[in-house]
């Protein structure tokens, strides 16, 4: 099997190429999505987050406002003219350990079901949580900063100027786009048009296949 990270900066694209991936016969799981798992009520990371942030970030029906959680952990990027500092990192302590667990056992369930799989999981923060190591190939999807504020306002229907905000203050928490390029398997540049991404992903699928397929034996091996 090949194990895969999949990681941009917010809004870069990700889910859209890790779809496109998967139309090609790739298995693929999002870190956000277990990390929403974690966050029910009677999880033990749902009990610790509430204790270190708070009950103000639940709705009245217990469950997280992500919204309101959001706005605690981010904080602000500067922590300037008296604005609360950023609390990613103690979220991040909270969550991020589970998470990987969780990637860890499902991408070994995978090669159990097929030795031949690629098997790619699709997170923001492969590297900021330091868990690079864990995959054979690292693929880093970009694009413009103008690019993920259009995107994310249309994500999130908000307006432009509320976008860039919202995406300067959590692109402040992650590691710039240059950094992880620098090292990266593979980049994918989402840019450009939907079909242009597609190519990329076509190309770099062909590699991954054949990464993933064990050695041949020789005569001599054998």
């Amino acid at each position: 099997m090949l194990k895969v990270g999949l990681t941009g900066g917010i809004a870069s694209g990700k889910t859209v190429v890790g779809e496109m991936f998967v139309a090609l016969g790739a298995r693929l799981i999002q870190a956000d999505r277990i990390a929403h798992s974690l966050m029910l009520p009677g999880e033990p990371v749902y009990n610790e987050v509430v204790r270190h942030f708070g009950r103000e970030i639940l709705n009245s029906d217990g469950s997280v406002n992500r919204g309101k959680l959001a706005e605690l952990a981010f904080g602000s990027a500067t922590a300037a003219n008296g604005a609360p500092p950023s609390r990613i990192e103690e979220l991040n302590r909270i969550v991020h350990p589970e998470v990987v667990r969780r990637q860890d056992r499902w991408m070994e369930e995978m090669g159990r079901q097929d030795p031949n799989v690629v098997a790619i999981v699709e997170a923001a923060l492969i590297l900021e949580a330091g868990v690079a190591e864990r995959f054979d190939r690292l693929i880093v999807v970009t694009c413009t900063e103008e690019q993920r504020v259009a995107r994310f306002a249309a994500r999130q229907k908000i307006d432009l100027e509320a976008a860039r905000k919202e995406v300067l203050r959590r692109m402040a928490a992650q590691l710039p786009d240059e950094e992880k390029i620098g090292v990266a398997d593979f980049v994918i540049d989402n840019s450009g048009s939907l079909e242009t991404t597609r190519q990329q992903v076509v190309e770099i699928w062909k590699t991954l296949q054949r990464n993933a397929q064990p050695p041949l034996k020789t005569a001599l091996s054998s």
